[in-house]
C-alpha cells in the first residue's frame, strides 16, 4: 500500500509517498481501509521529532481517521467488514490508576494513533476494535474525520479541565487552528461569552461567523490592551492558549483575578519566561490538558453527528499531495482542517 511517510525526523523534505507494508490485525484489533484522514499540528511535531521520541521507521502520522472496516482480528465481536467508522485515537495498553478513575489521557502509557504508532496517512490502518465508532449514513468521510482530535482536545480542555460554566467569559488565543475553531463553538454551546484573537481581518470575520462574540485582529492592535478595553480591565475567566512562548505572558495578563489559563500546545515554542508574581498576585491557575477519554470521544462524536458542532474544512486533497497540506499548515494559512484522501 502507499503511505505518506518519513524514514528520519526533519523538515518537509523527509516526507515520502511510497510503498510500505500493510498492517496485520492482532488480537482484538481490526483493519480499517482509510477513506479520509485529517492533518493536525501534531503531525508536524512528530515529523520533526523531539528528544526521547522513539518510533518504528518508516513512520506515518494521521490521527483523524474515517474509513471502512476491511478486516477483523481474533476475539472481535459485533463488528463486520464494510461498516463505516471513525477511530478514537487514544490507546491505553494497560489499566492503571488513571484509567480506573476515568483519566485515560493522564496515564504514562497512553498512546495516540499517528503519534506513537502508525496512523491514517496510508491506505490501511489497524486499531483496537473497542476504539471504533460508527458513522451515520448521511455524513461523509471527510466531514466525519476532520474535527475529531481537535474537538476532543477542546472538549476536555474547556469542560473537563477548565470547568467552564455558563455566563463566564473565554478568550481563545488564535482563530485559524482546529482546536480554536472547535473551542469557539463548544464555549458558545456552554453558554460563555467568547473573545478571539485572530491574525487577520479574514480570520476574525470567520471566528465571528462561528459564533464568537468579539474578535480582535492582532495585525491592527495590541490584543492584550484591546482585550482589557473590551472587558473594562476585568479580564476573562478562562484563557485558551495553544501558542505558548509568544503569548503566555499576555494570556496571564488577560486572565481575570481568580481566572484560569488552559494550555494545550506550544506552536510558537515550548519554553516561556513568565512573571510568577502575576500567578499569586491575581491568584490565577495554569492548567494543562491533552486529548480526552473514551467517554469524551463518544460525547464529541454525538455532538458532531447531531450537527451541534460544525466541521470546518479548508481543503480536501489526495494523500499523494500531502506535502502541500503540510506546507499550508506550517505557513499558518488555514482556517479549518486539511483532509487527505488516500
Amino acid at each position: 500500500m502507499k503511505a505518506l511517510c518519513f524514514h528520519e525526523h526533519g523538515d518537509l523534505e523527509v516526507l515520502r509517498y511510497e510503498e510500505v507494508a500493510e498492517p496485520v490485525a492482532g488480537m482484538g484489533e481490526v483493519i480499517v481501509e482509510v477513506k479520509a484522514c485529517a492533518l493536525n499540528h501534531l503531525d508536524i511535531w512528530v515529523r520533526r521529532g523531539w528528544p526521547g521520541l522513539s518510533l518504528e521507521m518508516p513512520h506515518w502520522g494521521g490521527s483523524d481517521i474515517a474509513g471502512v472496516v476491511a478486516g477483523v482480528g481474533e476475539n472481535v465481536g459485533g463488528i463486520e467488514a464494510g461498516e463505516r467508522v471513525v477511530i478514537d485515537q487514544g490507546i491505553n495498553p494497560v489499566e492503571d490508576e488513571f484509567t480506573q478513575r476515568g483519566e485515560h489521557s493522564m496515564s504514562p502509557r497512553y498512546m495516540i494513533i499517528g503519534e506513537h504508532i502508525r496512523g491514517g496517512f496510508a491506505r490501511y490502518v489497524k486499531a483496537p476494535a473497542k476504539n471504533l465508532v460508527k458513522i451515520p449514513k448521511d455524513i461523509d468521510f471527510a466531514t466525519a474525520c476532520a474535527p475529531l482530535l481537535t474537538t476532543l482536545t477542546a472538549w476536555r480542555m474547556l469542560l473537563g479541565r477548565g470547568k467552564l460554566r455558563a455566563g463566564e467569559t473565554v478568550l481563545i488565543v488564535g482563530a485559524g487552528g482546529g482546536v480554536n475553531s472547535a473551542s469557539i463553538q463548544i464555549a458558545k454551546l456552554a453558554g460563555a461569552v467568547v473573545y478571539v484573537v485572530a491574525s487577520s481581518a479574514t480570520k476574525a470575520q470567520k471566528a465571528l461567523e462561528l459564533g464568537a462574540d468579539f474578535a480582535i485582529d492582532r495585525s491592527l492592535v495590541n490584543w492584550g490592551k484591546e482585550l482589557h478595553r473590551l472587558t473594562e480591565r476585568r479580564g476573562v475567566d478562562l484563557v485558551v492558549d495553544n501558542v505558548g512562548a509568544a503569548t503566555l505572558q499576555t494570556s496571564m495578563a488577560a486572565a481575570a483575578r481568580g481566572g484560569r489559563i488552559v494550555i494545550v500546545g506550544n506552536t510558537s515554542g515550548a519554553v516561556s519566561e513568565i512573571d510568577i508574581r502575576m500567578i499569586f498576585g491575581k491568584q490565577i491557575s495554569l492548567i494543562g490538558s491533552t486529548m480526552g477519554t473514551p467517554k469524551d470521544f463518544r460525547d464529541v462524536t454525538r455532538m458532531l453527528w447531531s450537527g451541534k458542532i460544525k466541521t470546518v474544512i479548508e481543503e480536501i486533497m489526495p494523500l499523494s499531495e500531502g506535502r502541500r497540506g503540510f506546507e499550508m499548515m506550517e505557513r499558518g494559512e488555514l482556517f479549518g482542517k486539511v483532509v487527505f484522501v488516500p
